[in-house]
């Protein structure tokens, strides 16, 4: 991290499971940070919190949080139905935020929190993580590099082993949907970096749950999807991910892009959820251009702190992009 000496910004947290203890972590890690506040109902995650910032004050109420005196930014990793209110409440108490995926369960609320971080002029961030990893990092400097060619196609991959843990997961009305919007959200956002973010013209979409196909006015939860989509350069993208699919191991993750003068794929290793590799494919060998280890977890949160520090605001290309993958997850969703 890049930060002017002596500057530190403040940051409260907004839920503090499993994904916002570690976002935590990562963030305490650095000088340039004060933990001084989080809202928390859960009494044993108080307790974890307090075992990483003994200081860091524990709050009564959400709004307690987004009144906190010299706050930076807040950090929110609560369940996705409360994105939108939380983002938005948080933006208008004139806070930062970086926000767990998914922003919004669909364009429209994905849409109305960026409006609030525009009229507030705020920095807003979402935790897409994969794009911050070494091995996508490197998978991508390749394609623009012009080192594949000429684009062809792109074939993503995320199939879990397990389902989510909570039941709100579940529930059609509270998540926005199933493993799309999970998992899928993902890789969608580096093929769409991968491909500049370009038009995406057609997509196809089949969608199951327990082994029956959906319709869009079912409102259910999938936990298997297929999609096909074609970007105005023509190029193909192929999506499949799932819950709780026997593969044989934790998670295959893959994003494998194929060009006119070879490929470059990202993928994790030996089925981990952390552990990725940037290959380059040349017809009938590969290289291995990048390898474990990597401590991704926290990059993208820390990339969004150091932007605060440097009094950035916000982020308009960046909005775009947020905005154009929810359009697609809806499109997927028939909606």
């Amino acid at each position: 991290m890049f930060r002017p000496v002596n500057q530190k910004i403040n940051l409260g947290f907004l839920g503090v499971g499993w994904i916002g203890l570690d976002r935590l972590k990562a963030l305490n890690a650095f000088d340039g940070i004060n933990i001084t506040s989080f809202y928390e109902p859960l009494e044993e995650n108080i307790k974890r919190v307090h075992e990483v910032v003994p200081e860091a004050k524990s709050l009564n109420s959400p709004e307690d949080l987004y009144n906190y005196p010299d706050l930076d930014g807040i950090v929110i990793a609560s369940p996705s139905a409360m994105h939108k209110e939380q983002s938005i409440n948080a933006l208008k108490s004139g806070k930062a935020v970086f926000c767990q995926k998914p922003l919004g369960r669909t364009e429209k609320e994905v849409s109305e929190i960026l409006k609030t971080a525009e009229t507030a002029n705020k920095n807003l961030a979402v935790d897409l993580s994969y794009r911050y990893t070494d091995a996508f990092k490197k998978v991508l400097q390749v394609i623009r590099n012009g080192e594949i060619g000429e684009l062809r196609q792109i074939n993503l991959i995320f199939h879990n082993a397990y389902g989510p843990d909570k039941s709100w997961f579940y529930q059609y009305e509270k998540s926005g949907g199933g493993c799309i919007i999970d998992l899928g959200i993902h890789l969608i956002d580096i093929a769409l970096l991968g491909l500049n973010f370009c038009e995406i013209k057609e997509v196809k979409s089949y969608l199951f749950a327990n082994g029956q196909i959906l319709e869009p006015d079912d409102r259910k939860v999938e936990d298997f999807a297929s999609v096909s989509m074609i970007a105005e350069t023509g190029t193909l993208i192929n999506l499949q991910c799932s819950w709780n699919l026997p593969a044989g191991k934790e998670a295959i993750i893959e994003a494998s892009f194929y060009g006119s003068e070879g490929g470059v794929a990202f993928k994790n290793v030996n089925g981990s959820f952390y552990d990725f590799t940037a290959e380059k494919l040349n017809n009938t060998t590969t290289e291995t251009l990048v390898e474990p280890p990597d401590l991704w977890g926290g990059k993208a949160a820390l990339k969004w702190a150091d932007s605060l520090i440097e009094g950035k605001t916000y982020d308009k290309p960046f909005a775009e992009q947020l905005v154009m993958n929810a359009a697609i997850i809806d499109r997927i969703y028939g909606r």
